[in-house]
């Protein structure tokens, strides 16, 4: 049984007509408050529940074992490669698969469920969204990566083909190198997976422009 993750829960309209959900995983040393403020930015038509987890209190390697709010642990840094716990990985992914369960139990269909994820919070996205057996309405990655791609398979992912996938990058981002982002694109190419690629003139964070376009993007796939 996994440990269940504190969360906070925002509603964007009225929480007893919210007609979809979507959680949403912060980046490594922020918390749960980190994207709450984008909740109003987006302006969306849907009444939407927005459920934002927060990442445990671990030590990160790379960091000389300083103590922050992660969703694994980092050994090794590198532009194009990172060493990460796969099990930190897998058990937070496990964690969110039950966050969707719990959705769904509170009657929301799977297709009302968005996924979404910045950073770290990206990567958990990516592996929650791909490994498990929901149909959900959509994965938001921001600012992300796929640090191990053996842990995927692709028999799995086979009906993911309908799963609309947006990614988002900046191309000054020196935390993570948008040429990682892109080894991820590529992988879902090659896997026969459609994604929406969005890049923009900013750092490691989010800008205004790519708020539009999420918003445009979230009101798509909740009216399907």
């Amino acid at each position: 049984m996994n440990s269940k993750l504190e969360t906070k829960i925002v509603y964007n309209k009225s929480q007893q007509k919210a007609e979809a959900a979507i959680i949403w995983l912060h980046g490594m040393g922020a918390d749960f408050n980190d994207f709450i403020p984008v909740v109003n930015e987006l302006n969306l038509k849907q009444s939407v529940k927005f459920v934002f987890p927060n990442a445990d209190v671990i030590p990160v390697t790379i960091n000389n074992g300083l103590k922050m709010r992660a969703w694994y642990d980092i050994v090794d840094f590198g532009d194009l490669h990172r060493e990460v716990d796969v099990e930190g990985v897998l058990n937070n992914v496990n964690r969110i698969k039950d966050l969707i369960e719990s959705l769904i139990h509170e009657g929301f269909s799977e297709d009302k469920i968005i996924l979404a994820g910045f950073s770290q919070g990206g990567v958990i996205s990516y592996y929650t969204a791909l490994t498990s057996s929901f149909n959900l309405a959509g994965l938001l990655i921001l600012s992300s990566y796929l640090p191990d791609t053996t842990i995927l398979n692709v028999d799995e992912m086979r009906h993911k083909k309908n799963l609309p996938i947006m990614v988002c990058h900046g191309n000054l981002d020196q935390i993570v190198s948008i040429a990682y982002a892109k080894l991820a694109t590529q992988y879902l190419q090659e896997v026969k997976l459609d994604f929406t690629w969005h890049e923009y003139p900013m750092a490691h964070s989010v800008c205004y422009p790519q708020i539009q376009d999420i918003a445009i993007w979230i009101s798509k796939v909740l009216s399907k």
